[in-house]
């Protein structure tokens, strides 16, 4: 039989006027969408162009079709139950070698076996198909009898409808449909012409599940195919030309070349469900999903199904609705566990247009940002909450840097923005840190240090325009031209009770330095510093009486740390400093100076500032005579030495100890304080080796 009906047997659209001049019979009149007066010299401006062979083309230059467009092609593989092509293999992989995506056809012949006897046969010599996108599905050709009115081998093959009537050839297609959906798993594609299909099948409808692809040659060019069997509203494939432009018949698949990819892949859209709405409100095939690569897939996380597309994919759960993922956003969704996950499932789209051409996408149980240069990373409870307080991506922070970390100290967290970070513990909160601030907890250690977690977000509005922040274990301030500083414990708590920056200290200057003598520590201040030793407490010292102090030796000198902070209110406008080994006082137009010791002792007993000595004037002056020292007040001084103590002198009496030489002359150091009368000016005072009196009548020096 493959020999009595003639080489390469029938050729699809064979009833074109390429073969219908030569035909014995041409009874049929095409219509004028097969016309040939300008076949082979255009191609329709749309979709994917193709190309169907068989034997009857014994070679194909199959780069030079690629190159011409073609981006697809069928290759008759069998023709009946007793026609293999020749050319079959060769041709099905040469398109395949130059990246088209190829298929096989079968040519029917109705009236010689059943619909499934043929699929069969097509099945047994390349009518396969697999799901791996590069495979189009099987097709069948049914049209026009080729051997209308001739009888081969006794076998006579019938009118142009094979002798068969519309409910006969109608109920052979669902055979071979049938048996071939049975042996691949796909309906097939049916190739026809609209009027023979009208004509000899009755145009039946039920067949709108088989892929249509119309033969129809318009006498003109044009994108209009002309009209389609009622089964089926429009076609996948037009053979629009069976001369040119490209070899065989050529042919445009009616969609995308991801449309293409698709229907070969096999896979299809449910348009009835909630994913398939929700890739028709995306654009469908033409939008940024593409076509489907999966069909729908179900029994995830709480009744929810998926569908993966080119582009990305459409999660659906009773809950959420169906929504699309794709790109970065998806690709940050998936390293948090997809639905499995902290976030859920989507309850948005991807919406964009935001800051710096960023977008998001809301999840149940959070959102994931995106922006171009920063990535896409998700935020999800307080630390997402805190983020929003702060303006989302419009505010200081930015967009996220990171996803969420945990295992921090106390089971906390962190999460990383363009501007600073975001940090949760549990018990404590979510607080953000940025600037100057943020660089200065760094230092300490974030939440491992003294400092802990943040209890605050960053407060402003300060004195100088400065700022604060509250710490589980302090505060850092930070003011424009200082920087920022961290202040805790007992420095802090000494800082409070004198105004913090609006007190006399102003900004700190230093974070709290510590390593001093006795386990102390200290802080800068604009105004001076704290000081803070166990056991004694922190005190603040500025102005003056620091200077003074630091001469001293600060906390390393014969004063130690300070007792007490600065207190004012004394005579004359005059402050004083209790520190451990001492004081010292400040008075305007005098100076700040420290007294300890026995001298200290002497001039308390004369009553301080408010005595006859007033402020001091001097710190002690030591290397005197015997070892001796003394300090200078504004009504005298003190003199101390060894076994002796410390006496004051002033007036009249020290003037003339003075003209003796003071504790290198004869009398040696005072060992007393003088003796006035309270009513008149006589006084008297002992000295080490003699006595000096002042009385009315003059000045009297005896010696012992």
């Amino acid at each position: 039989m493959a020999e009595a009906v003639g080489e390469g047997g029938a050729q699809m659209g064979q009833r074109s006027a390429r073969v219908t001049a030569a035909a014995p019979s041409a009874s049929l009149n095409m219509g004028t969408t097969e016309a040939m007066s300008t076949e082979g010299t255009w191609m329709p401006t749309f979709g994917i162009q193709g190309m169907d062979v068989s034997s009857h083309q014994t070679s194909v230059n199959w780069q030079q079709q690629w190159n011409m467009g073609a981006r697809f092609a069928y290759v008759k593989a069998s023709e009946g139950n007793y026609y293999t092509s020749p050319t079959y293999s060769s041709q099905y992989q040469g398109a395949r070698n130059v990246g088209m995506i190829r298929g096989a056809y079968h040519f029917a012949i109705p009236n010689w076996s059943s619909g499934a006897d043929q699929a069969r046969y097509f099945v047994q010599n390349g009518g396969g198909w697999t799901g791996d996108g590069y495979t189009l599905p099987p097709v069948l050709d049914f049209e026009f009898n080729p051997y209308e009115g001739r009888t081969i081998n006794g076998f006579y093959f019938g009118n142009t409808c094979y002798g068969m009537s519309p409910a006969q050839l109608t109920s052979w297609v669902r055979d071979f449909g049938n048996a071939m959906l049975s042996m691949t798993g796909r309906l097939p594609a049916i190739y026809t012409n609209t009027s023979w299909w009208r004509q000899c099948l009755g145009d039946p409808t039920g067949f709108g599940d088989y892929p249509l692809w119309v033969a129809a040659y318009p006498s003109s060019p044009t994108n209009n195919a002309g009209p389609v069997p009622s089964s089926w509203g429009d076609y996948s494939i037009w053979q629009y030309s069976s001369t040119g432009p490209l070899a065989g018949d050529s042919n445009v698949w009616n969609g995308s070349y991801a449309g293409l990819k698709s229907f070969a892949s096999g896979h299809a859209v449910n348009q009835q469900s909630a994913i398939g709405s929700a890739w028709a409100e995306a654009g469908g095939g033409d939008g940024r999903l593409g076509y489907p690569i999966t069909n729908e897939i179900c029994g995830l996380t709480g009744g929810g199904c998926y569908q993966a597309f080119e582009g990305g994919t459409i999660h659906y759960s009773p809950t959420s609705g169906a929504f699309a993922s794709w790109g970065s956003i998806r690709a940050a969704w998936g390293t948090a566990g997809y639905e499995k996950g902290k976030l859920g499932y989507p309850v948005t789209n991807e919406i964009c247009g935001l800051t710096g051409g960023g977008c998001y996408q809301g999840f149940q149980g959070g959102t994931i940002h995106y922006a171009p240069g920063t990535g896409a990373f998700s935020t999800t409870g307080p630390i997402r909450a805190t983020w929003g307080t702060l303006g989302y991506e419009k505010g200081k922070l930015g967009y996220p840097v990171t996803n969420e970390i945990c295992r921090l100290t106390g089971g906390g967290c962190y999460q990383g923005f363009q501007g600073g970070t975001i940090h949760y513990a549990p018990g404590v909160g979510a607080y953000a840190t940025w600037g100057g601030i943020r660089a200065t907890w760094g230092t300490l250690g974030y939440e491992k240090g003294k400092l802990g977690y943040p209890v605050t977000n960053e407060i402003c509005g300060l004195t100088g325009g400065g700022c604060y922040q509250g710490f589980q274990g302090g505060t850092i301030h930070y003011a424009p031209g200082v920087g920022a500083y961290a202040t805790w414990g007992g420095t802090r708590a000494t800082w409070g009770t004198l105004g913090y920056e609006k007190g006399k200290l102003g900004y700190p200057v230093t974070n709290e330095i510590c390593g001093l003598t006795g386990g102390g520590c200290y802080q800068g201040f604009q105004g001076g510093t704290i000081h803070y030793a166990p056991g004694v407490g922190a005190y603040a010292t500025w102005g003056g009486i620091r200077a003074t102090w630091g001469t001293l030796g600060y906390e390393k000198g014969k004063l130690g740390y300070p007792v007490t902070n600065e207190i004012c209110g004394l005579t004359g406008g005059g402050c004083y400093q209790g520190f451990q080994g001492g004081t010292i006082h400040y008075a305007p137009g005098v100076g700040a100076y420290a007294t300890w010791g026995g001298i200290r002792a002497t001039w308390g007993t004369l009553g301080y500032e408010k005595g006859k000595l007033g402020y001091p004037v001097t710190n002690e002056i030591c290397g005197l005579t015997g070892g001796g020292c003394y300090q200078g007040f504004q009504g005298g001084t003190i003199h101390y030495a060894p076994g002796v103590g410390a006496y004051a002198t002033w007036g009249g009496i020290r003037a003339t100890w003075g003209t003796l030489g003071y504790e290198n002359g004869r009398l040696g150091y005072p060992a007393e304080n003088p003796r006035c009368q309270s009513t008149s000016s006589e006084c008297a005072q002992n000295f080490q080796h003699g006595a000096v009196s002042l009385t009315t009548a003059g000045t009297t020096v005896s010696y012992r």
